[in-house]
């Protein structure tokens, strides 16, 4: 249905709509949108897709961003998707002079796309730039390539959508599904695939481990603390908890059966007590744990066996009592709505061989862009609809995943060219599929 000379007017619309996209980037990152403070940055990209001509763009009532470009004839709906808040960017010192809200352009650097070599390139810095601020332009501006195809006559065949939602980086992944669950129901929406803007260098991602955070609480008694022999010390009570689930539970963690995903992990990353007081043995200590999850266990599969140290503990120590749960999530969004869930995250990939995945292979091709495979080390918000709702999805960004969440967050502006016209081809191939062909995944 489209030829090479469409293909190639991708890319040229792509070189010129460049320098606009870095703008908007530019205004995303110096905009601050922690989790729940995201209604700013909302305004901005609501403000841009408008201008930009899209057919339709609203927000639901949980802030979530929602911008249609409707199709010229019947086909499938692929959804866009990138998360509107950032982390926060920690000690500014250790940003080496950039401002983390600067948005700052110059030539530093940077990896090259596999990481094999540095190179001296030019560069966005800020919060964001790599998770996902420079994704918001990637997506929202490939759209704008379709709008410029549309006016020179190209049929657009099915319908683009570009989804911003809230509160991916607070665990739960609030806010795409709330936003499938609910908003896309009442309003008649649906989609037949995903594309995440979250880090790839330019390779397709087809997957990630789950992500569960558990909370074990272990007892003790308390006493004053010029007495502790009167109480018993939770603190020292949990000990044991943290030998066994390192020393037993760690080195004998599922792994990927086809050596594609990295394998199930277990990281204790926060130890808290209680009451908390200097001259008070305490009663309560409280163990978080931050544990990736292969395609199959679950939520109970993978407590089970923190629950068996728990249990082995107390066969030997009648003074030991503990407990154990999933960490419950409440998140309130900026229109004033609460979100309360769990911190959970589905597994999930996508075959090579896939129609969908083979159709993002061939638009890159199209373009002139190499072939690459590549899988998450983190979780991100296509656990909801390729884990929850098993809809085929891929992750495709010109973002590095290396340098999220830290002080030397940042992109390349050529990669911004390059991510901008694979996003557009992505929705064109993926149009001349039929609908039967978006088979549900299958892992």
């Amino acid at each position: 249905m489209y030829d090479e000379k469409i293909y190639s007017m991708i890319n040229e619309i792509a070189k010129d709509l460049k320098d606009d996209c870095i703008k908007f980037i530019q205004r995303l990152i110096k905009t601050p949108s922690i989790s729940g403070d995201e209604q700013k940055l909302a305004d901005i990209i609501v403000a841009e897709m408008e201008a930009l001509g899209y057919d339709d763009v609203s927000r639901d009532k949980y802030g979530n961003v929602i911008g249609i470009i409707k199709g010229d004839e019947e086909g499938p709906t692929i959804m866009y998707n990138s998360h509107m808040d950032h982390v926060a960017p920690g000690d500014v010192a250790n940003w080496e002079g950039y401002d983390p809200y600067g948005g700052k352009i110059d030539i530093c650097e940077c990896d090259n796309a596999d990481r094999t070599a540095k190179e001296m390139v030019e560069c966005i810095h800020g919060r964001g730039a790599s998770d996902v601020k420079s994704g918001h332009g990637f997506q929202i501006y490939a759209g704008a390539i379709l709008l410029k195809l549309r006016q020179q006559g190209v049929k657009l065949r099915g319908d683009f959508m570009y989804t911003g939602v809230v509160h991916e980086e607070s665990g739960q992944n609030g806010g795409t599904r709330r936003m499938l669950a609910e908003t896309f129901p009442e309003r008649g929406l649906d989609f037949d695939a995903m594309v995440s803007s979250e880090a790839t260098s330019l390779s397709l991602y087809l997957g990630h481990r789950g992500r569960i955070e558990y909370l074990i609480t272990v007892y003790g008694r308390t006493s004053h603390g010029s007495c502790p022999q009167n109480g018993i010390n939770a603190i020292y009570k949990a000990i044991p908890v943290i030998e066994k689930i390192k020393n037993e539970v760690i080195p004998n963690l599922p792994k990927d059966p086809d050596g594609e995903v990295e394998p199930a992990s277990i990281s204790l990353n926060i130890i808290e007590c209680s009451p908390g007081a200097l001259s008070i043995v305490p009663d309560q200590c409280y163990l978080s744990f931050d544990r990736r999850t292969m395609i199959g266990e679950t939520e109970d599969s993978a407590m089970k066996i923190l629950q068996k140290v728990l249990d082995d503990i107390a066969a030997e120590d009648p003074q030991f009592k503990a407990d154990i749960q999933v960490k419950p999530c409440i998140d309130t969004c900026y229109t004033g709505e609460v979100m309360n869930g769990y911190k959970f995250t589905e597994a999930w990939k996508i075959k090579k061989d896939h129609p969908f995945t083979k159709a993002c292979a061939k638009a890159l091709a199209q373009i002139g862009q190499p072939v690459k495979y590549g899988y998450w080390s983190f979780a991100t918000d296509a656990a909801v609809t390729a884990g929850h709702y098993r809809k085929p999805t891929i992750g495709y960004s010109g973002m590095q995943e290396q340098f999220a969440h830290t002080p030397f967050d940042k992109c390349r502006t050529d990669f911004i060219e390059k991510a901008l016209a694979g996003n557009a081809a992505i929705f064109l191939t993926a149009g001349e599929m039929e609908k039967e062909a978006f088979t549900p995944l299958d892992f």
